[in-house]
């Protein structure tokens, strides 16, 4: 058997033939993840709550967009469903809109694994769902069916979350404050990508990931790129890379700081070049804003949603173009994207053969 074996047969002998959603011929979908829907005032979604309802209905459920909800939308090891369905009328409410229209595909979590048993749950559930683009076929899956610990001691974590943490106030933990459990999830997702020349799009260790870079290998490669460009630019756009390459320079030292060196000495690809076969779509609970993932059958995007004035130190650096989302007080800002021709060439000359 191998390796990576239990993947395969999550998408070969477990796949449901009804979750593919096809964009070979049109339309556009947003991928999202890790929600983690609660109810009162530990809710983790609360601060984010406004923004995530703005963008799904006024950017995405007006223009036409499927919704991919990718696992942990609502955290059942802390909460019940009803209390959480309470909280949330006006979310479900959209979430209905895009169904209706059958615009809505949901694939399970560990956190929200329990929706299976609900007789009444009024959304279908997969595993993984494949994305048709007429170039290269999209995996997406929450990604927590990598990591053993979750699925040897999921009863143990959900009981002591819903009975000890959520009631002395502490949020969320997840495989996202363990380094070394979001580097073991994120390895073999990107090690089924390569064996099957696919594209995988996960969720569950909160980190975005575009193109099998995380935002600290981003960086390393974005300051080599600058380098390279700055011999031969006019004296003006020099000065322009030395500013851009300072401030990247000072982001990576803060990047330092959050992350164990050991782990960071780590990567997905070992000493070879990366090849752009595996994606996150981050996570909604974090005080900076919304990090998801675009796709249609031409290209593929992460995108950043936050509220006028806040968001990430980066974005304000005028090396990002800013949506505004109507009279809101929210912006969209397109961090990374790609073609998919491109993306699917160097898999196929980057990867296994």
């Amino acid at each position: 058997m191998k390796k990576y074996a239990f993947f395969s047969n999550m998408v070969n002998s477990r796949f449901d033939p009804a979750a593919v959603l096809d964009l070979s011929t049109g339309g556009k979908a947003l991928i999202i993840s890790d929600l983690h829907m609660g109810s009162g005032r530990r809710d983790d979604l609360a601060y984010n709550g406004p923004l995530l309802t703005a963008m799904l209905e006024q950017y995405y459920l007006s223009g036409g967009w499927y919704v991919v909800l990718n696992g942990d939308i609502e955290e059942l090891q802390k909460y019940s469903l009803g209390s959480i369905r309470k909280q949330w009328p006006y979310l479900y409410r959209i979430f209905n809109a895009f169904a209706a229209e059958n615009r809505l595909f949901k694939t399970l979590g560990n956190h929200d694994a329990e929706l299976i048993f609900e007789k009444d749950y009024p959304y279908p559930l997969y595993e993984v769902i494949r994305i048709e683009t007429g170039l290269i076929p999209l995996y997406v899956y929450h990604g927590h069916q990598s990591s053993r610990f979750y699925t040897r001691y999921e009863n143990l974590i959900r009981a002591g979350l819903r009975y000890i943490l959520k009631p002395i106030g502490i949020r969320n933990i997840s495989s996202a404050r363990s380094p070394y459990r979001r580097f073991s999830v994120e390895r073999q997702a990107y090690a089924f990508s390569m064996e099957n020349n696919c594209i995988s799009v996960i969720g569950h260790t909160h980190r975005a990931l575009f193109e099998s870079l995380g935002r600290f290998d981003y960086i390393k490669f974005e300051i080599e790129r600058l380098c390279r460009d700055y011999p031969a630019s006019a004296p003006e756009e020099r000065e322009r890379i030395a500013a851009e390459v300072h401030a990247l320079r000072g982001e990576l030292g803060k990047l330092k700081h959050s992350e164990r060196r050991d782990v960071l000495r780590q990567s997905l690809y070992g000493d070879e070049m990366p090849v752009p076969c595996l994606f996150n779509s981050g996570h909604a609970i974090g005080k900076k804003g919304i990090t998801a993932i675009e796709v249609d059958r031409e290209g593929i995007s992460l995108v950043y949603w936050f509220p006028e004035g806040g968001g990430r130190k980066f974005i304000k650096r005028g090396r990002y173009t800013l949506e505004k989302l109507g009279e809101t007080p929210y912006r969209r800002a397109v961090l990374n994207q790609d073609r998919l021709d491109y993306i699917k060439a160097r898999i196929e000359l980057l990867g296994n053969h």
